[in-house]
C-alpha cells in the first residue's frame, strides 16, 4: 500500500490506524468533521517520517466526501487502503424514548456516510483494480443492546454494506471487509457506557478492560494489507470473546 485515506481518523480508532498504516510505509490523509483533532492526527503521522494531510469532511454529505478523494488523490497519488471509520454513538434511550432527531442523524453519519464512502471510493479503485477497504462495524453490527436503537440498527446496516459492496467488487481486484471491534477504550465508548448505566453498559459482565484503539487498527491494517489479498466480505470481530460469552 502507498496512500491510504482514513474517516474519522482524528481520535480514537481512526488516528491508531493512521498510525499503524504510517508506520507500515503507506503516506496517509486524515479525514474528520474536527479540525484540531484531525491536524493533530496528520502532526502524529508526521512524526513518522510519511507524508500527511488532513482534509475536513462531513462523512454525511455526498460532494464532500467525493472532494476529498479528489484532493487527497490529487495531492498524495492513488488511494489505495480506506478506512471506512467515522462514526457517531448518539444517546442511550428504550426505543419508546429514542429521540427522531437522533435516529436520524446517527444514520446519516453511521449507515449513510459509510455508503457514501463505498461509493465514492469504489468508483475510484475498480477501474484501477486494485484497492482495499476496510469498514468500522462493531459488536452491536450482530447483537442486540439496550437502550441503543440508532447504534445498533447502523452498525447492522455497516455490516450489511459490507456483505453487499463485497459482492460487487468480487473478481475486480479490489476487496471490502468489516471490522466489529467490541468495547474500545475511546470516548466515544466510554460515553456510551457511561449512559448506559442502569441498563447494564456496554461490556458483559465480568470484562476486565477495554481494549485499545491499536488493538482494532492492527487488525484494520492487516485487512488492508497484501497479506489478505483473498479475504474479501469477512466480518472480523475484535472483541476477547464477548460475543461468544
Amino acid at each position: 500500500m502507498s496512500v491510504a485515506l482514513v474517516t474519522g481518523g482524528g481520535g480514537g480508532i481512526g488516528r491508531a490506524v493512521a498510525l499503524k498504516l504510517a508506520e507500515m510505509g503507506s503516506d496517509v490523509a486524515v479525514a474528520d468533521i474536527d479540525a484540531e483533532l484531525g491536524a493533530e492526527t496528520v502532526r502524529c503521522v508526521e512524526a513518522t517520517g510519511r507524508l500527511a494531510i488532513f482534509v475536513r469532511t462531513d462523512v454525511s454529505a455526498g460532494d464532500q466526501v467525493a472532494a476529498c478523494i479528489d484532493e487527497v488523490e490529487s495531492r498524495l497519488g492513488p488511494i489505495t487502503a480506506f478506512s471506512n471509520n467515522a462514526g457517531i454513538e448518539g444517546v442511550v434511550a428504550p426505543i419508546h424514548l429514542y429521540p427522531d432527531e437522533v435516529f436520524d442523524r446517527l444514520f446519516q453519519v453511521n449507515a449513510k456516510g459509510v455508503f457514501l464512502g463505498l461509493k465514492h471510493m469504489l468508483a475510484r479503485m475498480m477501474p484501477r483494480g486494485e484497492g482495499a477497504i476496510v469498514n468500522t462495524a462493531s459488536t452491536s453490527s450482530i447483537r442486540g443492546r439496550a437502550g441503543l436503537a440508532g447504534y445498533v440498527a447502523t452498525k447492522h446496516a455497516v455490516l450489511g454494506l459490507t456483505r453487499v459492496a463485497a459482492l460487487d467488487v468480487a473478481g475486480t481486484g479490489v476487496r471490502v471487509n468489516a471490522v466489529l471491534p467490541g468495547p474500545v477504550e475511546t470516548r466515544m465508548i466510554r460515553a456510551l457506557d457511561k449512559q448506559a448505566g442502569h441498563l447494564g453498559g456496554i461490556r458483559r459482565a465480568g470484562a476486565s478492560a477495554y481494549a485499545n484503539p491499536e488493538d482494532v487498527a492492527s487488525v484494520i491494517a492487516f485487512l488492508l494489507s497484501a497479506q489478505a489479498a483473498h479475504v474479501n466480505g469477512a466480518a472480523w470481530v475484535v472483541d476477547d470473546a464477548v460475543t461468544v460469552s
